[in-house]
């Protein structure tokens, strides 16, 4: 039977959200205000256009930068008679179009998620429970979400209406409210640690020996496991390419976010980089926590968020 995608999950914060309002007839006066010009109205006036604005700070809780972005045209929509409010049989929402650009700390860029629905009403029938508003389809990606499709959900918001006379590079001085999307994410391709002869690819650093029942791991020990789908690498590699043979100060190293886990806890990753020769396939190089118990352990991998089906191996 195929494999069943993993549930991904992609919780993502953000800081200074501004809704920017197209009230502006004299279009040459548009983001030219220093001042604050918030937005005094109810509500945007039916088929105004809107474009809203973001940091994005963390992703699962892990710290990151980004923007995130949304256009939509209001709608109001009513589902009883109301002046200047298209009658509907939905009450509210708007279309909208979402991005989501994602970067390291350093600034570097990991990918992009984009999705397009419905903004401003309920969440959709299976969005997580947390979830509070708009129902959207994750319609693609790029980078280590090529591929993806999935929908989106808003958990909570707070934010700050303004006119599109103000200057958006002061979106941070004025200041805006906090947001969390919940984005359940199905990956095209995800992590998977590969299989030998042996069991699950996982190998002693020392001697490149596998480990096994006869000669299991260590807490503090160092591994290496041979792993497919953590995506994009650095330098940039053209797709189906395989990894060129690793030259002095040199590797492909995985260009995401990659996280191990043994028994529930973080371990450190030492390596995580392309293995020369080779299609898709990774070298990930990490270190069994310390207090790790005796018995079967539990390893979990991820690539930007993107979690692998957990695997066991043993530690004496």
């Amino acid at each position: 039977m195929a494999q069943t995608p993993p549930v991904t999950i992609l919780e993502i914060d953000s800081e200074n959200f501004v809704i920017y309002v197209d009230d502006v007839n004299d279009r040459s006066k548009i983001a030219t205000s220093q001042a604050s010009q918030t937005y005094t109205g109810a509500e945007p006036r039916t088929f105004r256009e809107n474009l809203s604005l973001a940091d994005i700070v963390a992703v699962n809780g892990k710290p990151v930068k980004g923007v995130w972005s949304m256009s939509y045209r209001t709608v109001n929509g009513a589902t009883t008679w109301s002046p200047g409010r298209p009658l509907v049989d939905f009450a509210g929402g708007c279309p909208a179009l979402m991005t989501w650009i994602l970067l390291h700390r350093d600034g570097a860029l990991i990918g992009t998620v984009t999705a397009v629905g419905n903004v401003g009403g309920v969440p959709a029938p299976g969005a997580p429970s947390s979830a509070t508003s708009n129902m959207l389809a994750v319609v693609g990606g790029t980078g280590p979400f090529l591929g993806v499709r999935g929908q989106s959900a808003t958990v909570s918001r707070a934010f700050r209406v303004t006119s599109m006379l103000e200057d958006p590079a002061n979106r941070r001085i004025h200041g805006g409210g906090p947001m969390r999307h919940m984005l359940h994410v199905i990956p095209a391709t995800w992590p998977e640690v590969l299989t030998v002869p042996t069991g699950p690819a996982i190998f002693h650093g020392e001697d490149f020996s596998p480990v096994t029942a006869e000669k299991p791991a260590r807490a503090g020990e160092l591994l290496t496991m041979s792993v497919s789908g953590l995506g994009p690498v650095r330098p940039n590699l053209d797709p189906g390419k395989p990894f060129p043979p690793l030259a002095e100060g040199k590797v492909h190293a995985v260009n995401s976010p990659v996280d191990v886990t043994v028994n529930g806890k973080a371990a450190q990753v030492v390596n995580a980089l392309g293995w020369p020769g080779m299609n898709n396939v990774y070298r990930v190089d990490f270190r069994v926590p310390e207090g790790t118990a005796a018995g079967t352990a539990t390893l979990g991998l991820s690539a930007a968020w993107i979690n692998d089906p957990e695997v066991r191996f043993p530690v004496r």
